[in-house]
């Protein structure tokens, strides 16, 4: 029964991609309604997760923001599933990076990137890179138990040419295109929350302190590859613009935790400026440190 409620659920999201964006926003307005006003999903962890953050905002500031993520986070929805059916032309419209020849000078050099976002913007449309720049594209993703889902998201990452990795091949995918002398930019998400045993580096983040994943950092140490973080900004609804920003040409030459401390001070700067963009339903601080 679940299997085929998925297949059902997979069949009407494919089919509803093919409205036109402004269509999908009237329905994007209807799910926040639902969302926000009568389900209450998750307003609360939003709520706590912004107060803590934001100390200094008043109650009123704070529901503000909490309901301008929810909107966004509604379009954020429908915006991912339009990736199925929209056209080269309209996404590269509406998703425009600043200087897509940045990545040259490591390709001519012989060096690979690896290149850190977080969950901020719509970060599945970096998937549509490739139409602004031949690349491998390998966009590191955990797969879903759900078997039909996981295919829907590989569908939707992959459409534009990017080449998903699962996070446990990370490494040994790596290796491969490094041995065959292939040029990569891999993309990890730098605001994951690690899972206990995974904990062996804490800082402060949005105020608060935060376990980070290390696996960016040693990675970069080890194959050497430069480390970049990609700032997505959302202009309006439905446009955003993509900046790379260079952070370590030469990780081996870092201190320990400066490469991660580096990318994390670059997202929080970000969600500071505009924090409705960031995906506040996210449990970040289940962990507590000790």
């Amino acid at each position: 029964m679940t299997k085929l409620i998925s297949y059902i659920a997979y069949a009407f999201l494919k089919l509803i991609s093919y409205l036109p964006l402004r269509v999908l926003y009237i329905f994007s307005d209807i799910i926040f309604f639902i969302v926000y006003h009568l389900v209450a999903y998750r307003k609360q962890v939003v709520h706590t997760n912004l107060k803590n953050a934001f100390p200094d905002k008043s109650d009123k500031e704070i529901r503000k923001t909490g309901k301008e993520f929810f909107s966004h986070f509604c379009d954020s929805f429908v915006e991912t599933i339009k990736l199925w059916t929209i056209s080269e032309k309209e996404i590269k419209k509406r998703c425009k990076f600043l200087e897509p020849e940045f990545f040259d000078r490591y390709k001519e050099s012989g060096k690979s990137v690896i290149a850190i976002l977080g969950h901020y913007g719509n970060w599945e449309w970096m998937s549509s890179f490739p139409l602004w720049k031949d690349v491998n594209l390998l966009p590191i993703y955990k797969p879903l138990h759900n078997k039909v889902f996981d295919k829907l998201y590989i569908e939707l990452r992959e459409r534009f040419g990017a080449k998903t990795l699962p996070k446990d091949d990370t490494l040994r995918t790596m290796l491969g295109y490094r041995n065959r002398k292939e040029f990569t930019i891999t993309v990890f998400l730098g605001d994951q929350t690690p899972n206990k045993q995974s904990i062996h580096y804490w800082t402060r983040f949005l105020n608060q302190d935060t376990p980070i994943l290390q696996g960016t950092e040693r990675i970069a140490k080890k194959l050497d590859q430069a480390v970049i973080f990609i700032n997505m900004q959302k202009v309006k609804r439905g446009y955003y613009e993509v900046e790379f920003i260079p952070l370590f040409d030469h990780p081996k030459e870092t201190e320990d935790y400066e490469i991660t401390e580096k990318h994390t001070r670059s997202l929080e700067e970000i969600i500071r400026k505009q924090p409705a963009y960031w995906l506040w339903s996210h449990k970040r601080w289940k962990h507590k440190k000790e």
